[in-house]
């Protein structure tokens, strides 16, 4: 058996769960040069370190007949959120309930008199987070003089979260003979810092790349119109219909707008961000558990720990920083064994960022469109079949409805009133700038003129090639900043440091203000884009100076092209 070598206790509690084999992680924390040792462990969410240490403490918690003595905490445990100590607790309960292990968890938002309490009646196994254990070191209710072991669960966000004083406060309060365990996604120059001040020839394990990507994740990277992201959300929704969604954005705002969004248009959804309350988070994780919601709009950091069973589709909705953030997303599903999708959104000017980013993870995604009507109805009609031909119990009531039915409408009418029916529950999809047959495309430009474009202006932009510029982006960006529609924008020549486009003239004075009351050239985002108006026909946009000198990229100058033109002719470009 992969478990022979644990004490007896252990692996009839592992067998009962259904554990066969150990996975890599625990595998190296069991291998003989590990037995004893401090261990520096780089593993990602959701590949079973928690059991990992559980397993690898042991030889110092049990006695000779494999039980916890009585005496005070052996163990702590220090995880960066609420959540991922709950979840940890949880797994240590089962892991050492035949020992006779007592385990108290303290963390921000439960009742402190209870845990000091728990804590004062014999604890043998501590979890927590940082700052409610150092409230407790420092109030003299948690007493480490007998600890044996200490474990950091995901250093790296305790750190990223500010917790190091508090880490170091705990630590230096530990016997310095302990035996320490610090397990984290990533092994930055912070993490590799602590670890030399507090741990001892410790060995590194490091399970990222057999892990990398989780083998249970299909990843997608889905390219859209940097307007179209919260259209393409909507439909990504309707056309997977997870059991349960969680979204990622970047800032609380974010999270905000989506949430009002997403609501705003039938779903079922909650939100979690630093705003919230632990109340306010707790009913949100108990309205995904109950099922009651199936959808979480969430920052990063609030995310942390959660562990949903139902979660099967990750949603990037704003990139993710760097690889490790996008797998410490992506890990709140596929875990123990069950499938899971994680999908990231690229705006076209974003794709070459998220390629590198791919390829530095070691992860295959599959780069789709986002789903188009068509395809949500489809999908939509194949989820009804199946749903209708599954084989349920009818009672008599349901009869006696049916033959009513049948007496004043056909049986062709009652079925198309139940498809009826079951779409008006769900969420109307979007059409999407990017799949709409009247996008821009990517073809030359015809000779003739389109009717009412005879006297036009030539606006410029600040970006081109260089910057990834596309029509399918640039179209709705224009049509935002400038408030006119797709149909009052002419052709579009895209050269190398420069977009040039023709709006009406009789249109071009309104366009203008707005352009310059939408403009922010300080942010970083698409308002700090420049556009102005042209006088006359433009030379070749390489011959003329760029509007930003900060923006001229370095290194040697680009080869000359002439530049491409993008005619719209019957809203369709040729």
């Amino acid at each position: 058996m992969p478990f022979s070598a644990l004490p007896p206790l252990l692996t009839e509690a592992l067998t009962e769960r259904g554990y066969a084999a150990p996975t890599p992680v625990q595998a190296g924390v069991l291998e003989p040069e590990a037995v004893g040792r401090d261990l520096l462990v780089s593993a990602q969410t959701g590949s079973g370190k928690t059991v990992a240490f559980g397993l690898a403490m042991a030889a110092e918690l049990l006695d000779e007949d494999g039980k916890l003595p009585q005496k005070g905490p052996l163990a702590l445990v220090i995880a960066p959120t609420r959540e991922l100590a709950l979840q940890v607790s949880r797994e240590l309960m089962w892991l050492y309930a035949k020992t006779g292990g007592r385990i108290v968890t303290c963390v921000g938002g439960m009742d402190a008199s209870k845990e000091r309490r728990a804590l004062n009646h014999g604890a043998h196994i501590v979890v927590g987070t940082p700052g409610r254990l150092r409230d407790h070191l420092e109030r003299g209710a948690l007493d480490l003089s007998s600890l044996r072991v200490a474990v950091l669960d995901e250093a790296d966000e305790m750190l990223d979260m500010g917790f190091r004083e508090d880490l170091e406060q705990i630590l230096d309060g530990t016997p310095s003979e302990r035996r320490t365990m610090m397990f984290s996604a990533t092994i930055p120059k912070t993490i590799a810092a602590l670890a030399k001040r507090y741990q001892r020839d410790a060995l590194r394990i490091s399970t990222v790349g057999e892990d990398r990507g989780h083998g249970d994740i299909s990843y997608q990277a889905v390219t859209c119109a940097p307007a179209d992201i919260e259209n393409v959300v909507v439909n990504l929704l309707r056309f997977h219909e997870a059991e349960t969604a969680m979204l990622f954005c970047a800032t609380r705002d974010n999270v905000r707008h989506l949430h009002a969004g997403l609501i705003e248009r039938g779903f079922s959804a909650v939100a979690l961000s630093g705003e919230h309350s632990q109340n306010e988070r707790n009913a949100a994780l108990q309205a995904l558990r109950d099922q009651r919601a199936r959808i979480c709009v969430a920052t990063d950091v609030a995310a942390r720990g959660i562990d949903l069973p139902t979660l099967s589709l990750v949603v990037h909705v704003e990139l993710p920083r760097d690889a490790e953030t996008l797998q410490h997303r992506s890990g709140r599903t596929g875990r123990a064994g069950r499938k899971g999708t994680a999908i990231l959104i690229v705006p076209y000017p974003r794709r070459r960022r998220v390629e590198s980013m791919l390829k530095g993870a070691r992860i295959n995604a599959d780069w789709i469109n986002p789903p188009t009507l068509d395809d949500i109805r489809e999908k939509d009609r194949e989820r009804l079949l199946t749903t209708l031909m599954e084989e349920v119990e009818i009672d008599d009531d349901d009869r006696a409805l049916g033959a009513k039915l049948l007496e004043t409408k056909t049986a062709e009418d009652i079925a198309a009133l139940l498809v009826r029916a079951h779409r008006a529950r769900m969420p109307v999809a979007e059409e999407l700038i990017s799949s709409s047959k009247e996008s821009a495309g990517a073809g030359p430009r015809s000779d003739g003129h389109r009717e009412g474009f005879e006297d036009i202006v030539w606006f410029r932009m600040d970006i081109g090639r260089r910057q990834n510029a596309d029509p399918r982006w640039l179209l709705p960006l224009i049509c935002r900043r400038g408030h006119i529609t797709k149909n009052e924008i002419g052709a579009i020549r895209i050269s190398a440091g420069e977009t040039m486009f023709q709006v009406p003239r009789a249109i071009a004075g309104k366009f203008s203000a707005s352009v310059a009351r939408t403009a922010n050239f300080d942010g970083q985002d698409e308002n700090a884009i420049r556009i102005e108006a042209v006088e006359g026909e433009p030379r070749q946009a390489e011959h003329r100076p760029r509007l930003t000198p900060s923006a001229r990229p370095s290194g040697p100058a680009p080869t000359r092209h002439k530049p491409k033109t993008y005619r719209r002719t019957n809203d369709r470009a040729r």
